[in-house]
């Protein structure tokens, strides 16, 4: 009976396989979901019954059912880098004759296609996979690891014989016909579609729910290889590697002898992506020896091994209908064209972005006009050109207002800027909105609990007018809302409500921002030019909201990194009555208006000077000798050049580094010169 139960497990699991295939990525189902469902349940009391059979990989074990309240934050064991990107032939031979010249003897090259997905690091320990992380900023992410164990394709346990320990890392995507599939579902459920596939992989993967996280059809393939470089000599060498465990490793990749089979590669590519099932944007060019890669070493940024050759964006031609104009939280007044659907990209473009004013006269469209779209990476494509006028006379052209489309106050336009902007900040609904979407962003005050729909709800029922009126928000106000919206693409009417649950998650969010640091409140408080890093800088150089909003132009253009512009949109913000209450009020909900101890500057013995930092250290690792440099007045140099004080050198550093150094004489410190040069 048993050997019959593991025949029956074996081929339900391969059965079942097809069907997630067939479903998920072609969009062509051929059993239905009552059907799929029964084999499934048959699966599981097999398995239940000789779990002795069940196969790493079996559908069972991607149902979900966890959820998630917060992912906790990850130092990556190796930063996760981005690549530099080139746009033609000439600037790729530029990359070739620098690898050619610094290593100065025999190399290859690998190419892979360059995946248009959501990067992601996955770590295995006696061949289980125990932790996915995002890429986050490159030096932390979020552990992901629940939700990443639902997509079907990325095995929990290995084959084969493989390291102890090891990471791998490479891109969660979607293929274009589930992504459509999906799509169309949203829809029919008078849901908000996505704007495309790589924004709702990155979406589904960071949901709370992984049970939801389960039914979206997710896949990966991974490219990047970390483990002991003893069991493998090239690139190329580990990925396949890599595929014999198991892993979802490309088959589209080639090792090239020299530039002119890179460039073989990537024209075959770049006239055959529309084959794949999935997106691509470019190719994907590294040295294949790892000995050889870590002689040419890396920038703060990016790995010199290795480049993107990105493709041209792609062009459709289609007809423009009308044209929207929609209000930002800074009042910018965006002109979006809306087109007869046309494919562009693997997937269907409605509307496009026809950026200003100025732009809009050079074009002079009207309806009915042929336009030209490109979509180079942006959510919402552009209008490039016209290439045929209708016969509409010039009295029909579309035309930018002069007043707010929203609440009708005339615009205004800075000299030298482009956009046109609404005055009326305080009291212009989208502009209000758009400020609290953004107080409640990850970056500022993280209450992961709302969203742009959610926000606009409570806007719309009169609960709320600023950031400050979400903490007296009460459960009463909340528990039951419900109100019936019409869908942006159906037209059909949905019901949004807020469920006792969805309540409670609300104010225990909105409860947990009041922990956040200082300057994730200047950040969330939307001051124009204050990013987030300009942010830590004011609240490393004023410890206090006080001492922020009585500094002067001089004390603010004295804070690294603050020039006059941003001192002056800092000085205007301040200067609204408005705003200051709107600061009182955060204070009395309990928001931290100051700097936590211990973040001050421990001296400003490096103030004014860029290090540049290579090699490795002793005494601290390389990301603790950056924050040293930042706390002692300094500023963190991405590459050296004239500008550069000194180079902090490490065991090892990058023999380029060493030489670029030698010919601009700067200077070059070692570690133990460094510590006491600070005093440690």
């Amino acid at each position: 009976m048993s050997e019959e139960a593991r025949a029956r497990i074996d081929a339900l699991t391969l059965e079942l396989k097809d069907h997630n295939y067939r479903y998920y990525v072609l969009a062509d189902p051929v059993i239905s979901d009552r059907q799929f469902d029964a084999l499934l349940k048959e699966l599981e009391s097999l398995e239940s019954a000789y779990p002795q059979f069940r196969h790493s990989d079996s559908p069972t074990l991607r149902v979900g059912g966890a959820i998630t309240k917060d992912f906790q934050t990850v130092v990556h064991d190796v930063p996760m880098q981005s690549l530099g990107n080139t746009y033609s032939r000439e600037e790729l031979e530029a990359f070739d004759a620098r690898i050619r010249k610094e290593l100065e003897r025999d190399f290859e090259y690998v190419c892979e296609l360059k995946f248009d997905g959501f990067a992601i690091s996955l770590k295995y320990e006696d061949g289980a996979l125990v932790r996915a992380v995002t890429r986050g900023d490159g030096v932390q992410g979020d552990d992901v690891t629940e939700n990443v164990r639902t997509i079907r394709n990325i095995p929990h346990k290995l084959k084969g014989t493989f390291p102890a320990r090891f990471e791998i890392r490479g891109e969660i995507f979607m293929h274009r016909k589930a992504f459509e599939k999906l799509n169309a579902d949203r829809i029919r459920q008078g849901e908000k579609p996505f704007a495309n596939p790589r924004n709702s992989a990155a979406g589904t993967i960071k949901m709370q729910e992984q049970s939801e996280v389960a039914k979206r059809p997710l896949d990966c393939f991974l490219y990047f290889l970390l483990a002991d470089r003893n069991s493998y000599e090239t690139h190329s060498a580990g990925l396949e590697a890599a595929a014999h465990w198991g892993l979802p490793v490309s088959p589209h990749r080639k090792i090239c002898r020299n530039i002119d089979e890179v460039w073989q590669f990537i024209s075959y590519w770049d006239q055959h992506r529309s084959s794949l099932s999935y997106d691509i944007d470019g190719v994907v060019v590294k040295v294949n020896d790892l000995s050889q890669q870590e002689v040419l070493g890396s920038t703060a940024k990016s790995p010199r091994w290795a480049i993107a050759y990105k493709f041209e964006t792609e062009t459709a031609r289609t007809l423009i209908h009308s044209v929207d104009f929609q209000v930002g939280r800074t009042g910018a007044v965006t002109p979006v064209a809306n087109l007869e659907p046309v494919e562009l990209l693997g997937t269907t473009v409605k509307r496009a972005s026809l950026h200003n004013a100025d732009i809009m006269e050079q074009l002079e469209l009207h309806a009915g006009d042929t336009v030209l779209v490109e979509k180079g990476g942006e959510i919402i494509p552009k209008i490039v050109g016209v290439e045929r006028h209708s016969e509409a006379t010039d009295s029909d052209r579309f035309r930018f207002p002069q007043q707010c489309p929203i609440c009708a106050s005339p615009l205004y336009r800075n000299e030298g800027e482009a956009a046109h902007y609404c005055p009326n900040s305080a009291h212009c609904p989208p502009q209000v909105k758009g400020r609290i979407e953004h107080f409640i962003g990850r970056k500022a005050l993280d209450i992961d609990s709302l969203g742009e729909g959610k926000i606009a709800m409570l806007y719309d029922e009169g609960l709320i007018r600023d950031a400050a009126d979400l903490y007296t928000l009460s459960f009463g106000q909340l528990n039951g809302l419900t109100r019936t919206v019409q869908s942006e693409e159906s037209g059909e009417p949905r019901t949004i409500s807020f469920r006792e649950k969805t309540a409670e998650n609300i104010l225990a969010g909105i409860a947990n921002s009041r922990s956040r640091p200082f300057h994730a409140v200047l950040f969330g408080l939307g001051i124009r030019y204050v990013g987030e890093t300009v942010a830590k800088k004011l609240a490393s150089r004023f410890r206090n909201i006080d001492e922020l909003m009585a500094a002067d132009r001089s004390e603010l253009e004295s804070t690294p990194e603050i020039g006059s512009k941003i001192a002056e949109s800092i000085l205007a913000w301040f200067e609204s009555s408005e705003n200051r209450e709107l600061v009182e009020r955060l204070r009395n909900a309990g928001l931290q208006m100051q700097a936590e101890a211990g973040t001050e500057p421990s001296s400003d013995v490096l103030n004014g000077k860029i290090i540049v930092v290579s090699g490795v250290f002793s005494s601290y690792d390389r990301d603790t000798m950056k924050q040293l440099i930042e706390q002692n007045g300094g500023k963190v140099g991405s590459s050296i050049s004239s500008k550069t004080s000194f180079v902090l050198a490490g065991e090892n550093m990058g023999p380029s580094k060493l030489k670029k150094a030698e010919d601009l004489g700067i200077r070059i410190l070692s570690e133990s010169e460094f510590l006491e040069m600070i005093g440690k």
